[in-house]
């Protein structure tokens, strides 16, 4: 099976160019460096020629000898003296008509000068470069004036391999230079492509373009929440689906937790470097299950990732799961005694005391179709009538009395419209079955009382207990307090968010018994 071939990954395409740049930055500032060292070397030599010509000519003794007899004589050794001291090629001093006077190479005194003499006789200096008995090179021609007139004329010269030989001089330490910037150049490139070729793991553009789509349609996609923290705890991602479990608009990206108007124990539990796994958190609206976990790329935290899962409706399903439970389990109870019952009634029969069979066997009936015509009679509504009796059955199962007080009166079209019945079920099932535990840790004749009924365009649920009652600074409502050591304390917290649901209000107290809850809803949003 071949395998397809990958082209070359971004840090290697990166590198190239790179290489390519900085070595076409490095050799063109040579080049260009090289010119302007030529240009400047062989304009110092020509300003160096025209300023000993221009020094020799001006000398008496030169003008002097020229006009001698025999002018070699006396000037050639001048001009190689002067030659030797001042490290130029050639002096040559000759007259008007061009012969030499004087030369490096004593034969050639006496020949015609191999050059322009035409702008000096003009009287003018000027420079040039022509090939002589030496070679190519720079030079400048002088008139020699005596007065007005000019009887001679000198030439002095820089061969152009001198000059060349210096430039050569001047450019070692600037290839030096340009190599040593070229290396530094090529290992910080080689560097930053290894650095590069790191964080993007090796993949070209199209393979990171590709990535990133996916990754985008991934987080645009999936119905889990996803926020990533940084350690400064500030928020670096956040997808949709976290937008919308947690109710929040704008740009979040960049803000720190404590600005997205979340609660104290979410913040928390989304701070860095923390690790939470399936914690039930609630806000305003849902039922969320957090997790959270360190970020590590090698032995370095670079932040939080934390999942949001929306478990509201498998709350309430669970909720009313335990509900039917329980619902279950007083039946069973109830089939117990009742069976109990039973079988003591046969005794009696059996024994032939009649009397005393009918008198246990009706009393029994009487008391249980007492409460259940209270409860129907006061409540019409049918699912409130179901929870009632079943928290009923309930607490008398666990040897607490469930009273449903004499202003309990539920009209059977209460509920529907925006809070769903499951809402009202979950408000008052969980204030019943908080004070039922609250009544029994409160001592002996353990009594739970229960009103709903409809006031001034709201319905009240008021639920009280004979227990201990709550302390001074307990805050029932946030998630974790609970009066069992092993709670969960999830119970009441659920009760607040079911309330403020439905635009509600929820008030607890304290009474000559006992913890008081009273929760108030409008009936504008409860019923259709």
């Amino acid at each position: 099976m071949t395998r397809e071939r990958r082209g070359w990954s971004l840090a290697r395409q990166l590198l190239v160019l790179q290489v390519i740049i900085v070595g076409f930055v490095v050799v063109a500032g040579a080049v260009l460096a090289y010119l302007d060292v030529a240009r400047r070397t062989e304009q110092a030599s020509r300003d160096e020629v025209v300023s000993v010509a221009l020094t020799i000519a001006d000398s008496p003794a030169v003008i002097d000898a020229v006009e001698a007899p025999e002018p070699s004589v006396i000037l050639q050794p001048f001009a190689e003296r002067v030659r030797h001291d001042t490290g130029v090629d050639f002096i040559t001093i000759m007259d008007p008509q061009g012969f030499r006077y004087t030369h490096p190479d004593p034969d050639r005194i006496g020949e015609r000068f191999l050059g322009h003499i035409d702008e000096a006789l003009a009287g003018r200096v000027f420079t040039e470069t022509y090939t002589g008995t030496l070679g190519p090179s720079v030079r400048a021609v002088v008139p020699i004036r005596d007065g007005r007139e000019i009887v001679g004329l000198v030439s002095v010269g820089i061969t152009v391999d001198a000059i060349a030989g210096e430039v050569r001089d001047r450019v070692v330490p600037l290839v030096f230079v340009a190599l040593a910037a070229l290396l530094v150049g090529m290992s910080g490139t080689y560097l930053v492509s290894r650095r590069l070729a790191r964080q993007t793991h090796g993949l070209g553009p199209a393979e990171l373009n590709r990535r990133l789509e996916y990754h985008e349609a991934i987080l645009h996609t999936v119905r889990e929440g996803l926020v990533l923290v940084d350690q400064g705890g500030r928020v670096t991602l956040c997808n949709d689906g976290a937008r919308e479990l947690l109710d929040l608009d704008g740009d979040i990206e960049g803000k720190a937790l404590t600005d997205l108007g979340l609660s104290a124990e979410m913040v928390a539990s989304m701070a860095p470097n923390r690790t939470t796994r399936d914690e039930i958190h609630l806000t305003e609206r849902r039922v969320l299950v957090v997790n959270c976990a360190p970020v590590r790329s090698g032995n370095r935290v670079h932040g939080t990732v934390v999942t949001l899962r929306d478990h509201t409706d498998l709350q309430a399903l669970t909720g009313e799961l335990i509900s039917v439970r329980g619902f279950a389990e007083s039946l069973r109870s109830q089939a117990h005694e009742a069976a109990n019952r039973l079988h003591t009634v046969v005794s009696l029969v059996e024994l032939g005391r009649y009397d005393e069979a009918v008198e246990f066997a009706t009393a029994e009936l009487a008391l249980a179709q007492q409460l259940t015509d209270r409860v129907v009679d006061a409540v019409s509504e049918p699912v409130l009538a179901a929870l009632l009796l079943g928290k009923a059955a309930e607490a008398n199962e666990r040897g607490v009395e469930l009273v449903i007080t004499p202003e309990t009166e539920i009209d059977d079209a209460v509920l529907g419209g925006t809070l769903a019945p499951r809402d009202v079920v979950t408000i008052l099932g969980n204030l019943i079955d908080n004070a039922l535990d609250a009544a029994l840790e409160g001592g002996n004749a353990p009594k739970v009382f229960v009103t709903a009924r409809e006031e001034a365009g709201e319905l009240v649920l008021r639920v009280e207990d004979t227990g201990a009652g709550l302390a001074a600074g307990e805050v029932a409502f946030d998630r974790g307090w609970s009066t069992k050591a092993d709670g969960r304390g999830l119970g009441l917290a659920l009760v607040r968010q079911a309330v403020r649901r439905g635009s509600g209000a929820i008030e607890v107290g304290r009474g000559e018994r006992g913890a008081i809850f009273t929760v108030r809803l409008p009936t504008a949003l409860v019923q259709s």
